[in-house]
């Protein structure tokens, strides 16, 4: 899956799976398995579908959907589920060494919660302006968030590691965000899951935000300056607009138009 140069070349060989694996990652691919399942299970339905993002955060005050929502298993009965679920894993294995236990968890409820809030405001704000549909979220549920936050995380912390993708074509892992962002476009225009896809975009940046604070600081500061610079500029040009110029040295053509000689005449 990756080939890897540093000093992490020898570990990372296969995206994780030829490392130690960490039992509390097991155990979160066996809750997304399992509440995959359950979605198909007469009676069993109910629990994915407390667990998923829905309208129900602000209707009924399901706050809980905004970090569980990541763990219930979404999509139908494919080949397709186990492979991103393996993807998953192999990305997810090395991040968590890499990070350590804490901060990789830290790093992933954290993402998935403020691409919950900020999903959650981008639909409340579009059935306020009479927008209508059934496809909110499906962007980012279950696994689909989860390989969102992780890719993102590889990305920043083995930028230069190379990535088979579709195990055929080499990229570099610093690519693969703006990778992810085309896939969730697409995903956009099939399904008219705006509020999903920017859910999927703040996740991302919530991951940059965590792993590179320094950084974010400085692009923070970088925007506020622009801002800045941008406001004067406007608010001068409105100024120089209530004034007339006046150019010194010409000769009025009759007594009416004499002025005192001069750059600026109000």
């Amino acid at each position: 899956m990756t080939m890897g140069g540093g000093p992490h070349a020898r570990r990372i060989s296969f995206g994780g799976l030829s490392g130690p694996h960490a039992r509390d990652l097991l155990l979160l691919v066996a809750v997304v398995f399992v509440t995959f399942s359950m979605q198909f299970l007469p009676g069993l339905a109910i629990v994915p579908e407390l667990m998923r993002l829905s309208s129900s955060v602000w209707q009924q005050g399901m706050l809980w959907q905004l970090v569980t929502y990541p763990a219930a298993g979404w999509g139908g009965p494919s080949i397709w589920f186990l492979l991103r679920l393996l993807i998953f894993y192999m990305f997810a294995n090395d991040l968590r060494w890499s990070l350590g236990k804490r901060r990789f968890w830290n790093l992933l409820w954290m993402s998935a919660g403020a691409a919950a809030l900020v999903a959650c405001v981008v639909q409340v704000l579009l059935q306020s302006a009479g927008a209508t549909g059934t496809t909110a979220f499906v962007l980012m549920q279950g696994q689909q968030m989860l390989l969102a936050i992780v890719i993102a995380g590889f990305a920043l912390t083995r930028g230069n590691a190379t990535i088979m993708l579709f195990f055929v074509l080499p990229i570099r892992a610093k690519w693969f965000i703006w990778i992810e962002i085309a896939f969730a476009w697409i995903g956009l225009l099939a399904s008219g899951d705006f509020a999903g896809f920017l859910g999927i975009c703040s996740a991302i940046g919530a991951v940059f935000v965590l792993l590179r604070p320094r950084r974010a600081k400085g692009l923070m500061r970088e925007m506020r300056l622009r801002y800045e610079r941008w406001y004067v500029k406007q608010k001068l040009n409105r100024g120089r607009r209530r004034f007339r110029v006046v150019p010194g040295g010409k000769k009025p053509k009759d007594e009416d138009d004499r002025v005192r000689r001069g750059p600026w005449v109000n």
